[in-house]
């Protein structure tokens, strides 16, 4: 039996468990480049990780941009990035502590799943290139629906393993995958290694900061005890 009561672990992927920012940012500031426009700086390409493709383009180009061009830029960095993984030299890290955990993680009772702003086609070649593609049984992307902050990707891998908001817990690195498992009922836990500021994950809900992915699997049995104590309130 696992040491906590949770049925389902859902995580993000960029600056959760790869560090994917430096190819991030070189896509962007080549679409960028390519259609004639600044590149942003990499804060605010980083404070953009997380949302579905078009909302992130759309919040770094001028405040006067149009659907064509947000949908341009879109595919121009769809473009880019593919391009980039085929490169000599791209690297997409896993973070410390992240191939040795997840396999602890992996109990018979729980689940693990993915919910992120990558698309599918990303999301399975980084999965597949870290060799971590059999750990996880439901794969929400952005692709056909809503992104983060919206919960539909989180109701979804809900739905699709049979777990309730209470045995669900959220493990990301932007305020964005806060308010996403907030507003899904759920759990959720911030990393202290990502692309947000851990004061933001805070006041976003984060009910913990692991500073390490190792801490994960003692932090579910603490956070599972105390939702236990909770629950008898009263």
């Amino acid at each position: 039996m696992p040491p906590h009561r949770f049925r389902l672990l859902v995580f993000d992927v960029d600056g959760t468990l790869v560090d994917s920012q430096a190819a991030i940012v070189a896509a962007m500031n080549r679409t960028f480049e390519e259609l004639g426009l600044t590149a942003p700086d990499p804060a605010s390409t980083r404070h953009v990780v997380g949302l579905s493709l078009d909302e992130a383009v759309a919040r770094l180009l001028p405040a006067d941009a149009g659907p064509d061009l947000i949908a341009e830029a879109a595919q121009r960095y769809k473009h880019a990035f593919y391009t980039a993984r085929h490169e000599p030299g791209y690297e997409e890290p896993l973070f410390p502590g992240v191939a040795e955990t997840l396999p602890r993680l992996n109990h018979p009772q729980v689940c693990l799943g993915i919910a992120t702003g990558k698309s599918r086609r990303g999301l399975v070649a980084t999965l597949e290139h870290h060799g971590l593609d059999g750990h996880f049984v439901t794969l929400q992307t952005a692709d056909t629906g809503h992104g983060k902050p919206h919960p539909r990707m989180l109701r979804d891998a809900m739905a699709e393993v049979g777990a309730e908001p209470g045995e669900t817990v959220v493990v990301g690195d932007t305020v964005f995958d806060m308010e996403m498992a907030r507003s899904a009922g759920t759990a959720a836990l911030g990393v202290g290694w990502g692309y947000h500021p851990v004061a933001d994950l805070r006041g976003a809900g984060a009910q913990r900061i692991l500073d390490r992915f190792a801490e994960l699997p003692a932090v579910l049995n603490e956070l599972s005890h105390a939702c236990a104590s909770d629950d008898r309130v009263g």
